[in-house]
């Protein structure tokens, strides 16, 4: 039996999205080992984490818009090739500032453009009935990559430096580079004539006005190159996915680049010797990713539940038990405990992707790539404001605690993800539709 060409896609696609966040997990363990070499203060730490997110929403949009105008699957390869070479070619030093905010910038814009091009890629080539499952495991990558780095990069760091994770992480951008070169392609529109009124097995490039588009029924109609942007910021449904992918990421984002803090300096423990415990809340957002897309594409192919209400139910379970286990993690002092919370707490956000996160396929699958890059940079804000305002928060409790290790220097850190969490989920629950709106 041949091996469907959209299989070897989306499984490429699932490795850049791990890729990428050993990238972002092994600069922030790098960083954080250098800069407290350094002497550098938690606001300035938080600023440099920070740093990165700045490019990363300026270039959400003109990502989605890049890919709709040149194709998802050539702007995906020129982002790898962009971020593998900075991270190659810039010097990790916390005492150059400017060089170390440069490089981030650039390793942000570059990441920036990847997500948009990955919607639009699997909106072509996948089926409705396959995409929760799908863009679940695509976006799982990014846990499983976030767990391998923080089981292997501690080490590396410690008998190779902090300098050594960067060369690791190019050298892993230009691999997949290659094989994202030989294997990848745009599916053929003849392989699927009946799935053009989704949007699936075509291509998602503009089409002039003198070109006919062949429709389900057999007949031709003619297509504009003009992007609904008016309607799309317009649409509560729309704004409901922004929401929810601000708070996904804000919680995502603060635990990824405090949590090594939090074991440091909040609970003083060990990276290396908390041995692989450290990777459990990542490896558990990629088990229950793929749990969150096999669910609902269940319910939706059994006509179980409708597409809006199986989005709107995982999405509400997701973030309801995400925002009670975020909300938990100070309460226990010890590493099985803070595991725990925050395993429970990432592994029930990832479920609730299979709800806002897929939605920009429901809603608008020719211009998914469009609307991944408005709700992403939402999401980048909310990685520019979490991490930031973080670093501010720890440096204004430091006057009370100087050593950071109670329980109410880090309450406001994790009390915010946990209340955005509940006021997402009820807008989900208002506003969002599984429908198609977008033509």
């Amino acid at each position: 039996m041949k091996f469907p060409k959209r299989y070897l896609v989306v499984i490429l696609t699932f490795i850049s999205t791990s890729v990428c966040y050993i990238e972002r997990v092994g600069f922030s363990i790098a960083y954080t080992v250098a800069a407290d070499a350094a002497g550098v203060n938690q606001s300035s730490k938080g600023t440099i984490l920070s740093t990165f997110y700045y490019g990363y929403a300026c270039s959400q949009v003109p990502g989605g818009w890049a890919a709709q105008k040149i194709g998802g699957r050539k702007v995906l390869l020129l982002s790898f090739v962009l971020w593998s070479s900075t991270c190659a070619l810039i010097p990790l030093d916390p005492n150059r500032v400017f060089v170390m905010v440069i490089a981030r910038l650039l390793v942000g814009v570059a990441q920036g453009f990847i997500f948009p091009s990955i919607h639009t890629v699997l909106a072509q080539w996948v089926p409705p009935h396959e995409r929760s499952r799908s863009v679940s495991l695509t976006t799982s990558g990014m846990y499983l990559g976030a767990a391998a780095g923080m089981l292997f990069l501690p080490s590396l760091v410690k008998y190779r430096g902090p300098q050594s994770v960067f060369l690791a992480e190019a050298a892993l951008g230009a691999m997949w580079s290659l094989l994202w070169f030989k294997y990848a392609s745009d599916p053929p529109r003849s392989e699927h004539p009946k799935a053009t009124a989704a949007g699936f097995g075509e291509s998602m490039l503009p089409i002039k006005g003198s070109q006919k588009l062949k429709l389900e029924n057999g007949g031709s109609s003619v297509r504009t190159a003009k992007i609904p942007w008016k309607k799309i910021l317009l649409s509560l449904p729309v704004w409901a996915i922004v929401v929810n992918n601000f708070t996904f990421h804000y919680a995502l984002y603060v635990l990824m680049n405090w949590l090594p803090t939090y074991f440091e300096l909040g609970l003083q423990l060990s990276l290396q010797e908390m041995g692989s415990s450290k990777m459990l809340p990542y490896l558990n957002m990629f088990i229950f990713s793929n749990i969150g897309g096999v669910v609902a594409d269940h319910l939706v192919t059994k006509r179980i539940l409708s597409v809006t209400r199986t989005r709107k139910l995982l999405n509400t379970i997701g973030f309801i038990v995400a925002s009670l286990a975020l909300m938990a993690i100070p309460i226990f002092r010890t590493s099985g405990g803070a595991v725990l919370c925050s395993s429970v707490a990432l592994g029930f956000l990832a479920l609730g992707r299979a709800g806002f996160a897929v939605n920009h396929m429901d809603i608008a699958p020719r211009y998914a790539g469009i609307v991944m890059g408005v709700s992403n940079t939402a999401g980048t804000l909310a990685g520019i404001i979490g991490v930031d305002l973080t670093g501010k928060l720890l440096e204004a409790a430091r006057t009370v605690d100087s050593s950071l290790s109670s329980a109410e220097s880090w309450r406001v850190v994790f009390f915010i993800p946990g209340l955005l969490c509940i006021f997402s989920s009820l807008v989900f629950l208002l506003f969002s539709t599984g429908e198609r709106i977008f033509d």
